[in-house]
């Protein structure tokens, strides 16, 4: 009940909270912060990953050898709170162009139409849908849909998560097949590859 004589805020909102009203704008003010801060709202801290610290890389077989490969150009927006993940989100890209098999003649014909295409689809794109806690202290599974080459899937990605300072280290590995992104066509190479993730990410 509000009034000019005394305002009562109901337990549920502000416990044992009686403010004198007053006709100035400085109380209203104060009333209003005071509901704001009791309200329970947080500000999700945000990270930006840094490249030159993070690895994507990556396994295939090929003629019955793995070969193993990996990509820079790491960017986006990671928003985190480790007591809160069902809050946080991902949002990455990465520089399909980088990819670095150790083997130029082989990087070149991976970029190439049959397999990145990276003149049309120059980035690999990574949005989450939803972050859970797996249980165990510092590990989670994140779902989201994954793009490459205009072609996007959902898949999940169990992670850990490790504060240091005003960052964080996230290490995951997950599985994809080619074909799903219309990589490789009929190439003779492995359908299945294993993707593992160590992203560094600092506070912004």
């Amino acid at each position: 009940m509000i009034g000019c004589g005394v305002v009562e805020l109901r337990e549920s909102v502000v416990p044992h909270f009686l403010i004198t009203c007053k006709k100035d704008k400085s109380v209203k003010k104060t009333i209003l912060f005071i509901l704001i801060t009791l309200s329970g709202l947080t500000v999700m801290a945000q990270y930006k990953p840094v490249d030159e610290k993070s690895t994507v890389q990556f396994t295939i077989g090929n003629f019955g050898f793995d070969v193993k490969g990996s990509f820079t150009g790491i960017q986006g927006m990671i928003n985190f709170d480790a007591q809160a993940p069902a809050s946080s989100s991902m949002d990455i890209t990465i520089d399909a162009g980088t990819i670095n098999t150790d083997n130029s003649l082989r990087d070149k014909h991976l970029k190439d139409e049959n397999y990145f295409d990276i003149k049309n689809y120059p980035n690999i794109h990574f949005v989450s849908t939803k972050i859970t806690a797996s249980g165990k202290t510092g590990n989670y599974t994140v779902n989201g849909k994954l793009t490459i080459k205009g072609k996007s899937k959902d898949i999940s990605i169990p992670f850990t998560a490790v504060p240091a300072n005003n960052e964080f280290q996230f290490k995951g590995s997950f599985k994809i097949n080619r074909k799903d992104f219309g990589v490789g066509g009929t190439s003779p190479i492995s359908n299945e590859l294993e993707v593992t993730l160590n992203i560094y990410a600092v506070k912004s």
